[in-house]
């Protein structure tokens, strides 16, 4: 991500004063408090879409076609070269998107090695706290951001598809919102920010204009994470609030996109299996017999070729990235799988390839019993017809 200037682009979200009839020895105090309070926050806002458009792209390929640069990770302190992507994404700048409310948003996309299209939109801003709770409310369930993405995805396939494996037809996606605050006025302590402003901060993750019971306050703050006393990380299942310098946050952000992208990534993996293993059942409901138990060793074979295929996406994406030696990145990104729902649908894979594995054992059991009956069948017809040979061999003439 770009570091934003001191001087704010024309795009940045400010609040404006409103004119007061008082005397102008007070009007112009109020305007000096309210000038204050509307720079009171300043850094940016960041919308994520993801989609999983093929089963693999060659990002060597693209790269050529592109002329693209690689996205490296960067942590929160020194870490060894090795603790990186393994396959860093390849990364493309893309023309400024305009809104009809007049906001111009930064874009850039972000291509995977295993399937994934993640398309960034940032809007730098500046205001006070009800700003940036009124904006969270405005774009996370009032902006379709994702027909955005849409119509900019299908725009780039065409020219990125000779780098595509196994284009799908239909696109699963993912959307999350990052509120990035990067400067806070008296520049507070993680602990006094939470204190003051922590029921705010759990409406931005939310994305709610009504402030939330301390119930649901209290489990938005379980997944707080600060590495330094001036920086913090809240994180939910749709959005996350970060206070943290530019490339402080630079950390946080990546991971959080990557574990979007493997949420979307274990969602494949599960309909998958979840048509596959529908289909097995259906072949099993209709050849009981015992000669349609010999075709199972076809379909036995198809499905192993799934599993194959699952668990080679699965340790790559699982692998993508390396946290051998930043055990901050590493902690952080746990609770971001938590939260965003990796852990629950990588577990609800797990269980249906181990079911499907059953199936497996299972149809090549009946296979081979298949294949046992009718050998045996052929012994005793063998046997049956050299019977016949012998006595008619020693009938008398």
């Amino acid at each position: 991500m770009e570091t934003a200037n001191s001087t704010l682009p024309a795009s940045a979200v400010v609040l404006t004063p409103v004119a007061s009839s008082a005397p102008a020895a007070v009007v112009t105090q109020n305007v000096a408090q309210n000038n204050a309070q509307n720079k009171a926050l300043q850094g940016s806002v960041l919308v994520l879409i993801q989609f999983d458009v093929c089963e693999e792209i060659n990002l060597d390929s693209l790269r050529d076609i592109f002329g693209a640069r690689r996205q490296d990770a960067s942590f929160k302190h020194p870490a060894p070269g090795y603790v990186k992507f393994q396959r860093p994404p390849v990364v493309e700048q893309v023309e400024p998107l305009m809104l009809e409310s007049g906001e111009r948003l930064d874009v850039q996309i972000k291509y995977y090695d295993y399937g994934v299209l993640s398309v960034v939109f940032e809007l730098p801003f500046s205001g006070d706290w009800d700003t940036l709770v009124r904006l969270a409310g405005r774009w996370v369930w009032d902006t379709d951001f994702t027909s955005f993405a849409q119509k900019i995805v299908k725009q780039k396939i065409e020219r990125a598809r000779p780098a595509l494996v196994k284009l799908y037809e239909s696109w699963l996606h993912e959307d999350y919102f990052v509120f990035h605050v990067r400067d806070i006025a008296g520049n507070p302590s993680a602990t006094e920010l939470l204190a003051a402003e922590g029921g705010r901060i759990a409406q931005i993750v939310r994305g709610e204009n009504m402030p939330l019971s301390e119930g649901e306050q209290a489990e938005i703050m379980q997944s707080k994470i600060s590495y330094y006393p001036n920086d913090l990380a809240v994180i939910s299942w749709n959005g996350a609030f970060l206070y943290d310098s530019t490339s402080g946050a630079e950390t946080v952000i990546q991971l959080l996109e990557y574990a979007n992208s493997q949420l979307l990534e274990f969602r494949h993996y599960d309909e998958l299996l979840t048509r596959e293993l529908a289909s097995v059942y259906d072949f099993m409901d209709h050849g009981s017999g015992i000669w349609a138990r010999w075709r199972t060793a076809r379909r036995a074979s198809r499905l192993h070729t799934v599993l194959l295929d699952v668990d080679e996406l699965t340790e790559r994406a699982d692998n993508a990235i390396k946290f051998l030696s930043d055990m901050f990145s590493a902690r952080l990104y746990k609770v971001a799988a938590s939260k965003i729902g990796v852990t629950d649908y990588k577990d609800l894979v797990n269980q249906k390839v181990h079911t499907a594995e059953e199936l497996y054992r299972f149809m090549v059991d009946q296979f081979h019993q298949s294949r046992a009956f009718v050998l045996e069948l052929m012994v005793v017809i063998i046997l049956i017809i050299d019977l016949i040979w012998l006595f008619k061999g020693s009938t008398p003439i």
